[in-house]
């Protein structure tokens, strides 16, 4: 029988892709989405659970349900996908979006990996955690993420020693910027904030953020191939990494963190025209 393996967020951009990459090379797919999604209905190996992974409860129930259908084969792999990204200066971050990044980027994963360890105990599997640059390199106006993503790091490097003695790798992965519907939904949350903040506030951050919106669209996110690519080596890999970083912007990043911070600084605001600020 096909090795199987269960990837969260995979309604859309990376998780979407990844799921029919994983599937074309004969894996059976559990994917893990909020809702019913016709763009995978009907494909091959694939299977939809569908789940919130903000929701202990439901992470477990999911969890139950793949047990069902793996038997005694467990899973190859879980692959903590699902993320949100929340835009804008930490003073005018909503609690409740504050708290959707953590949940989401930090607590999704936490839970869904503890639901499903058991299946990958049985199946000799791994866990893969897709992280962001921004866990070794916070970026201005997007504080919320960069720590949800290091947090997750943190906890990726925690659990891979706590799960040593089942031979259970703990892998994360960098994706670089990726031509991908959420940046627009972070986009969107992002303008719906700012419309319910204080004005007078609001107005504090106007140059700045014109100035990082403006660096920003000359950029030209990445495809998500080589996202996919880069995720299916950690997947397949006999001795997994500790880090993939998948090629583009990502790599930049990392290279950033080898410099003195203030450099380093100097330079990230530098290029998103806020130097001086």
């Amino acid at each position: 029988m096909s090795k199987a393996v269960l990837i969260t967020g995979a309604s859309g951009g990376i998780g979407l892709a990844l799921v029919k990459a994983a599937a074309d090379k004969g894996y059976t797919v559990f994917a893990g989405v909020r809702g019913e999604t016709p763009a995978l209905a009907g494909q091959a190996n694939v299977r939809q659970v569908t789940f919130d992974v903000t929701d202990p409860d439901a992470v477990a129930a999911a969890a139950k349900q793949v047990e069902r259908d793996v038997s005694d084969r467990g899973l190859a792999a879980v692959i903590n996908n699902a993320g949100v990204i929340v835009r804008g200066p930490v003073e005018l971050v909503p609690p409740a979006e504050l708290r959707r990044q953590f949940e989401v980027n930090t607590y999704g994963p936490a839970f869904v990996t503890q639901a499903f360890l058991p299946l990958l105990r049985t199946g000799g599997g791994r866990v893969i955690n897709i992280s962001a640059p921004t866990a070794r390199q916070p970026m201005p106006f997007l504080a919320a993420l960069s720590g949800s993503k290091a947090a997750l790091a943190a906890m990726s490097q925690a659990l891979r020693m706590e799960l040593a003695t089942w031979g259970i790798p703990v892998v994360l992965v960098e994706p670089s910027s990726t031509a991908t519907e959420i940046f627009d939904k972070a986009d969107d949350a992002a303008r719906a904030a700012l419309a319910l903040a204080d004005p007078g506030r609001v107005a504090l951050y106007t140059a700045h953020l014109a100035a990082v919106g403006k660096a920003m669209a000359a950029q030209k996110p990445g495809q998500v191939e080589p996202v996919v690519r880069t995720v299916l080596a950690a997947l397949e890999a006999r001795r997994p990494r500790r880090l993939y970083v998948a090629p583009g912007d990502a790599r930049l990043v990392g290279l950033l963190t080898h410099l003195p911070a203030g450099l380093r600084e100097r330079l990230v605001t530098g290029t998103l025209g806020l130097a001086g600020g």
